[in-house]
């Protein structure tokens, strides 16, 4: 097991549509620091890899995140030259087309041809694998016009292919900190049950994975919670020790704070129990943790503990269901409450028979609205004089769906008065069913791509 060197692992992306000037000052610092390093970009959220397939459907060369240029084009040289290694998920639906965009990137550049290793096994919906989703779904998943099904894959495949010598490591769905697990495995060469270690370096990419919300930006709320610089807020470091400890910084002279309070409030995000956060490497318990600040911008997380690995991994099925139709209107001015509820009422009656219309009135209640109305409906009406009327109506066919649209456009003159600024869109809508899958039934690996090869020889 390597113990001399400690490993850092940068995050240059929380999800697909992040900031894309975050990885150059992370990538900068990793190399300041001269030892090992890693940078990660986590770019998948729960429908992201759905949508990516739709848009696989449409460019089967596509798929990837759309933002991989803007990403790598400012550091792929620099990691390149400096040997700072490369893991994400942005290959979404189709690791191998960014893998192959990558070499083609490269060789825009003027850079040399990278080793690049795409990480497979967790795309589930593919015909054969239909009667794994029955067996854990039941026989109503043959009604689903599925759009895809993947398993949350964990960090092996990830450090199988570091210690192949892959400089890149492209990836669909895998757990978001095993983005971070797997390099620290490889690096440090653990065994792969060595729960506590597992555990803690699990919680370093728990860390890691959402980018700039444990640098401060999720946390800031002015005059409670002020962060500075958060126009320009640093990406985080995790310094991982042969142990699995870490410490949590961020590249000197970056806007944003690192400190106990962010770093807690992160440490805690999404996990339903602190004492068993389940994940594909590890089932890791943080209830007896510590968190020390050691200067600042360095915060030690310790203590974390770890038990076997689930039996199951979790799989998202995500399906096509419907139209999801959308409309606008402004009033404003004296009384414009009252005509914005109006219109409302007169949307229900026009629609009615179609389905549950969702009505919010933005600036009077819209976050804490519900889809049935109560909530709304037991509001007195206001005196609001600057209300966004938004409607939105789910319906399996397209052509009903599309009504709504015109009827919110005909508000425009069959009132109420002063209606304007209508913005109407109509969009496939995805459902998704989540379910557990025993781990035999999912083959995860890795391979390595020529990046001058065609798709089909991928």
């Amino acid at each position: 097991m390597n113990t001399d060197t400690t490993l850092r692992v940068g995050c240059a992306a929380g999800f697909s549509g992040d900031r894309t000037d975050a990885a150059l000052p992370v990538v900068n610092a990793l190399i300041a620091s001269g030892g090992p390093a890693v940078l990660i970009f986590e770019t998948l959220a729960e429908r992201t890899l759905a949508l990516a397939q739709l848009a696989r459907r449409s460019d089967p060369e596509g798929g990837y995140e759309p933002l991989l240029d803007d990403l790598l084009r400012p550091v792929l040289g620099l990691c390149l030259q400096h040997g700072v290694r490369i893991v994400s998920n942005f290959g979404a639906a189709n690791p191998a087309g960014a893998a192959r965009r990558i070499g083609a990137l490269a060789s825009e550049l003027g850079l040399r041809t990278p080793r690049i290793a795409v990480v497979h096994g967790d795309d589930l919906s593919h015909p054969s694998q239909r009667p794994v989703l029955v067996g854990a779904i039941g026989p109503g998943v043959h009604a689903l016009k599925i759009v895809s099904a993947n398993a949350y894959l964990g960090a092996e495949a990830i450090a199988d292919a570091l210690l192949a010598g892959a400089e890149i490591v492209v990836c669909g769905r895998v757990a978001d900190p095993s983005l971070t697990v797997g390099p620290a495995l490889a690096h440090f060469g653990w065994a792969r049950d060595d729960w506590d270690r597992l555990a803690r370096a699990t919680m370093a990419g728990h860390l890691l994975e959402c980018g700039a919300q444990v640098s401060g930006g999720y946390y800031a709320d002015p005059g409670y919670k002020d962060i500075p610089g958060l126009a320009h807020l640093g990406y985080p470091i995790a310094e991982i020790d042969a142990d699995g400890h870490c410490v949590i910084t961020k590249p000197s002279g970056t806007g944003g704070r690192i400190d106990e309070h962010t770093v807690k409030e992160q440490l805690l995000y999404e996990v339903h129990d602190p004492a068993a956060y389940l994940t594909p490497d590890v089932v890791a318990d943080i209830s007896r943790a510590t968190v020390q600040q050691l200067g600042p911008d360095r915060v030690q997380l310790r203590g974390v503990r770890g038990h076997a690995r689930p039996a199951s991994l979790k799989v998202n099925v995500c399906h096509e269901n419907g139209w999801l139709a959308e409309g606008e209107i402004s009033y404003a001015g004296p009384r414009a409450e009252a005509r914005a509820r109006l219109a409302a009422e007169v949307l229900r009656e026009r629609l009615h028979g179609l389905g549950p219309l969702r009505v919010d009135l933005i600036g009077v209640g819209s976050v804490l609205g519900d889809d049935a109305g109560r909530w709304l409906g037991a509001q007195a009406a206001g005196g609001a004089r600057d209300v966004r009327l938004r409607v939105a109506l789910n319906h399996p066919e397209r052509q009903a769906a599309e009504r709504v649209g015109r009827e919110v456009n005909a508000l425009y003159t069959c009132g109420p008065a002063g209606g304007g600024g209508v913005r109407t869109a109509l969009r496939p809508r995805l459902g998704t069913v989540s379910c557990l899958v025993p781990r035999e039934h999912i083959a995860g690996g890795y391979r390595f791509i020529d990046p001058a090869c065609e798709g089909a020889c991928a």
